[in-house]
C-alpha cells in the first residue's frame, strides 16, 4: 500500500455535524422535520444531493435550497475550525512511513484548500481533488480513481479513508482498500463487509495500518 486517500468532512474536520445543523434549520425553516434516514442518504452524497434534497424537502428547486444551505455552513465555519482526533500526528506519520497523501471531497476546492490551510495541514498533502471536478460524484468511484491518478498510483494500492455510507460505496467501487472512520452513521452489516476495517478514530486506524506493513 503506497497512498492514503482521505475524505474532508467527517474525517479530517469535525465539520459533517455542521452540515447537519444547517440541513435541520433548512428543514425547520420549512416546517419539515427531517428523519434519521436523511442523514444517512445525504452525508459524502455529490450527484445524488439535488435528488435527496428535493425528496426530503418536497421541493422540485432544489439547488437554491443547496445554496442556502452552504452559506448557512459557512456562517457556522466562520467561527471555527473543529478538527478531528490526530490529524498532527496520523499525517506526518504517513509521510514518514513513505505514503502519498491526498484529499477527496465532495466540497469545493476552494473550501478544501481554505480548511487544510487554516488546519495547518496543507504540506501534508499531495494532491487534491473535489467533485467538482469529476463527471460523477459520490457514491460512484470517480473521485477515488481520479485521486490516485494524480498520486500516480494504482487504485488498490489506496487506502481510503471515509466517514459516510456513499463514500465507503466509492471506495469500494473504486476497488481501493475503505477505512470506515465511524463519526456521525454508526456502520451496518453492508458497511462492515465494503470496508478493509472500521475504526472509531485516525490513530486508531494508523496502529491497524501499521500491524499491516
Amino acid at each position: 500500500m503506497k497512498g492514503a486517500i482521505f475524505d474532508m468532512d467527517g474525517v479530517l474536520f469535525d465539520t459533517e455535524a455542521l452540515w447537519q445543523i444547517c440541513w435541520n434549520k433548512a428543514a425547520a425553516r420549512r416546517g419539515i422535520t427531517l428523519p434519521d434516514s436523511f442523514r444517512k442518504d445525504i452525508c459524502g452524497s455529490s450527484e445524488k444531493m439535488p435528488a435527496i434534497v428535493s425528496h426530503y424537502y418536497h421541493t422540485d428547486e432544489p439547488l437554491p435550497l443547496i445554496q442556502e444551505v452552504y452559506e448557512d455552513l459557512l456562517k457556522l465555519r466562520s467561527k471555527g475550525l473543529p478538527e478531528k482526533e490526530g490529524i498532527h500526528t496520523v499525517l506526518p506519520a504517513l509521510r514518514e512511513m513513505g505514503f502519498k497523501i491526498a484529499v477527496a471531497s465532495s466540497s469545493p476546492t476552494e473550501l478544501i484548500l481554505q480548511n487544510l490551510k487554516e488546519a495547518g495541514i496543507e504540506m501534508y498533502f499531495d494532491e487534491i481533488t473535489s467533485g467538482q471536478e469529476v463527471a460523477h460524484g459520490k457514491p460512484a468511484p470517480d473521485i477515488f480513481l481520479l485521486a490516485a491518478e494524480r498520486l500516480k498510483l494504482p487504485a488498490e494500492e489506496c487506502y481510503v479513508f471515509e466517514d459516510a455510507y456513499n463514500g465507503i460505496y466509492a471506495a469500494s467501487a473504486a476497488n481501493t482498500r475503505p477505512i470506515m472512520v465511524v463519526d456521525l452513521s454508526e456502520p451496518d452489516e453492508e458497511m462492515y463487509r465494503l470496508s478493509h476495517f472500521v475504526t472509531r478514530s485516525l490513530p486508531e486506524a494508523l496502529e491497524k495500518i501499521k500491524e499491516e506493513m
